[in-house]
């Protein structure tokens, strides 16, 4: 198997493991400091790929330009006041959210 044979099966499995929750169900990830929000620039699969895979530069990069980050305190609220659902998938140890409706703002 290629290496981008590999690289899609992962994708496909990521995929199979992404669903819709309600943020206010992530609450005890947040408080643990466990959940990254994925801004709307880049795809939720894509990410949680390049951090299974441990691909540092790739996650570096994307700290720097602010397409990924840790949840604020100041995010979480919203998303709890609006009752947000949110796009989620889990690559341990982290719980990694993209929010659909662009409540980014509030970063």
């Amino acid at each position: 198997m290629t290496e981008l044979d590999q690289q899609e099966l992962l994708k496909a499995k990521l995929n199979l493991e992404t669903s819709t929750i309600a943020w206010k169900d992530l609450q005890p990830f947040f408080a643990a400091g466990q959940v990254i929000a994925v801004t709307e620039a880049l795809d939720l699969i894509e990410v949680a790929a390049q951090v299974s895979q441990d691909n540092k530069t790739q996650v570096e990069t994307w700290l720097a330009e602010g397409k990924i980050h840790k949840v604020t305190d100041q995010q979480a609220t919203t998303w709890y006041e609006n009752d947000c659902t949110l796009w989620a998938v889990v690559v341990r140890p982290w719980v990694l959210v993209q929010d659909k409706k662009g409540i980014e703002e509030n970063k």
